[in-house]
């Protein structure tokens, strides 16, 4: 089960489906609540509510199923590997939101790349504007994919759709604490994958060793 990030939707996996498949594995690629083809009106947009749909989704194929999720739905996977062990069996989680983190003031000051992912990220949250969502998906991939160009198109083109946006916005403005509060019961294996120039973070590696409360969880990076 891939489930993908705030502003994205099932295609940001395009690369990685094809992998899976031929190494043998049935995937489900889903578009969360309010992204990609996904309708939009919902009365949530937190990790909980993410959380349900993809477990909903697994129960219905039958599962069970490793859940890999990125940022929000890193938080989701967390939540429903906690609520719902007998079919999710493990999670893999890409840049993940699971804890509430106090602003990071030093980090502000000390390292470039986050400060300017944090200040876009703020104009996203205030303006709600796709011009402002291009500018933090800059610095969110230093290294663009060779069809960046049509990938960014198809972004813009899904998110200047009414109310997409707002549903952006409001997964933005979601709280982790849910997802923080399940931490204690994820009894499944987990990865966490985070990259070393993430701007959401000015440095990855201690966020890594927070996101469990018991044991330090496997991990790998790339720059």
């Amino acid at each position: 089960m891939l489930a993908h990030g705030i502003g994205d939707s099932r295609h940001s996996y395009r690369f990685l489906v094809p992998g899976l498949v031929a190494a043998g594995y049935r995937v489900a690629n889903v578009d969360i609540r309010g992204c990609g083809e996904s309708s939009l009106g919902w009365d949530g947009y937190s990790r909980t509510d993410i959380a349900g749909d993809l477990v909903a989704v697994v129960r219905h194929l039958g599962g069970p199923a490793v859940i890999i999720g990125q940022s929000i739905s890193g938080g989701a996977a967390t939540i429903a590997a906690a609520t719902a062990p007998d079919v999710i069996s493990a999670v893999i989680e890409l840049a993940p939101f699971t804890r509430a983190q106090p602003i990071d003031l030093g980090g502000l000051i000390r390292v470039k790349r986050f400060r300017t992912g944090y200040t876009r990220m703020a104009q996203v949250i205030v303006r709600g504007r796709v011009a402002d969502w291009k500018k933090y998906l800059d610095v969110a991939y230093p290294a663009k994919p060779a069809d960046w160009n049509s990938e960014l198109a198809r972004i813009e083109a899904t998110l200047s759709e009414p109310g997409r946006m707002k549903a952006l916005q409001d997964m933005c403005k979601s709280k982790p604490t849910d997802a923080g509060a399940q931490l204690a019961h994820v009894t499944c294996p987990v990865l966490i994958v985070e990259g070393s120039l993430d701007p959401d973070w000015a440095d990855p590696a201690p966020k890594e060793r927070r996101s469990s409360p018991t044991c330090p969880p496997a991990s790998a990076s790339w720059p």
